[in-house]
């Protein structure tokens, strides 16, 4: 059955197949290519259509996001040519599950009128989480098709920042009457036959529109007809203005266990609702963002997209490296004179600035992961970077000690053996300070703390780790 979850083994090979059908149809256009004109035309007319045909059945059998990861892994004329077989009921979904970079490049590679057919098959909510990958003029043409209401909902969604609730409610709420009784909502209820997706609770109302409460489902069922909404409703429950945070709002519904959860405006009126689907959407893509960043890429770069434009997307990056790898060659620079009179100083060297950017690492993710959950804050911040450097003092000691007999070992110098187990304590400490300082500076900044934290990381662990071990040796050995 169409869209039905199937697991990763046959997900994999279905899609497979069709990334052999594609290869397929590319090969037979090259061979068409070299013959006659006549020949030509009559290969593409017998072949083009059966394989087109083909893939267009396979695609449509996968789920919305399935079909996006396919995409994602398709070169761009293949993913063009699947694009293109996706049908107009699935199309909207896969630009929302696709990751941006391929968004805008489908969106880019589709001419107006089907733009709009999309659009005109997509919810509300749906059409506000895809906005920014179609073109404003289209965008206006659709919303001149929708009911006022519907369209002033849209064009409130799209504009609420891009980490906020607003920009992930979706307009599928159930509002009560507050005056109403049991049996009254259960008439409602019907009326609709059918309910939204993670409808565990009913957002109870006044005349208004004003929030008053919720009312859980197990609850309206178990009561009496005739008992009063405004009896059974739940006043405290938690609720979140567009303007909140995502983050925080991902962290309330891990906190208080929610499927589901109003969102009002700042007069307390309802105006969408929030969804444990929709957070966890968000919380994976959070996830997936920081681990890039750390490494100073764009979350949105496109996996398979042109050469010239993912070369100038890291430039920034790729640059800073460069420039600190040669500050790190003139540390060692400064130190040739002892490294000439001492060989084993170039052997163990890169020894203090591994261990010093690993250090670091867990430091830094520690932070990062505090201030993205909001653990860390200026009550809390100076303890726990006492603990970490604490943490760093007692494996520099421990694993400096072990260096330094290992170093005594090899060398049969017990000199060097104490400056190597100096100078890992010393790198070690080195490296929980830069790891407690990126994130928190960033931050501070209004930066992302993981933007490019690697990188930083490890030109200061490695410069620092030359600068320490071998000026600790020019001193005691030399």
């Amino acid at each position: 059955m169409p869209d039905t979850p199937i697991t990763e083994d046959r997900l994999q090979a279905q899609i497979q197949s069709i990334i052999t059908l594609l290869s397929r149809e590319q090969m037979v256009t090259d061979a068409a290519i070299q013959q006659s004109t006549q020949k030509r035309d009559l290969v593409e007319q017998l072949t083009h259509r059966q394989h087109m045909a083909e893939v267009a059945n396979r695609i449509n059998a996968l789920a919305p996001a399935d079909i996006a990861h396919l995409l994602e892994m398709l070169p761009r004329d293949q993913r063009r040519a699947a694009w293109e077989q996706v049908g107009l009921d699935k199309a909207g979904d896969v630009l929302w599950e696709a990751t941006d970079g391929v968004a805008d490049a489908l969106a880019r590679a589709t001419d107006r009128d089907r733009l709009l057919a999309i659009c005109r098959h997509l919810d509300d909510d749906d059409l506000a989480q895809i906005a920014d990958h179609v073109p404003d003029d289209v965008l206006q043409q659709h919303y001149l098709s929708l009911a006022p209401e519907t369209r002033a909902w849209v064009k409130a969604a799209v504009s609420y920042p891009d980490d906020s609730v607003g920009r992930l409610m979706n307009n599928d709420q159930i509002a009560v009457d507050q005056n109403a009784t049991v049996k009254d909502v259960l008439k409602q209820l019907r009326r609709l036959g059918t309910l939204p997706g993670q409808t565990n609770r009913l957002f109870v109302v006044d005349e208004r529109r004003r929030l008053k409460g919720v009312l859980p489902v197990k609850t309206l069922l178990l009561h009496r007809p005739r008992a009063f909404v405004a009896d059974l409703m739940e006043q405290d429950a938690p609720r979140f203005g567009p303007e909140d945070n995502t983050g925080a709002a991902a962290r309330a519904f891990e906190r208080y266990d929610l499927v589901s959860a109003p969102v009002v405006d700042d007069k307390g009126r309802l105006i969408g609702r929030l969804t444990v689907d929709a957070v966890m959407d968000f919380v994976r893509e959070e996830a997936e963002d920081q681990a890039l960043k750390r490494e100073g890429l764009n979350p949105d770069e496109d996996l398979l997209g042109p050469i010239w434009k993912t070369a100038r997307q890291r430039w920034l990056w790729l640059g800073l490296n460069l420039l600190t790898a040669f500050i790190a060659s003139r540390v060692i620079g400064v130190f040739e004179g002892s490294i000439e009179q001492l060989v084993a100083l170039a052997t163990l060297m890169p020894i203090i600035a591994s261990v010093g950017g690993n250090t670091g690492n867990q430091t830094i993710a520690i932070f990062i992961r505090g201030l993205a959950l909001d653990q860390i804050n200026a009550s809390n911040i100076r303890p726990l970077a006492l603990k970490e450097v604490g943490v760093s003092t007692v494996n520099g000691v421990i694993w400096g000690s072990v260096m330094g007999v290992i170093a005594f070992a090899l060398y049969q110098n017990p000199a060097l053996g104490a400056v190597m187990a100096a100078a890992t304590l010393l790198n070690l400490l080195v490296a929980a300070v830069v790891g407690i300082g990126v994130p928190v500076t960033m931050n501070k900044l209004g930066r992302d703390p993981a933007l490019g934290s690697s990188v930083l990381l490890t030109f200061v662990t490695d410069s620092m780790g030359f600068f320490i071990f071998l000026g600790l040796a020019t001193v005691f050995l030399l």
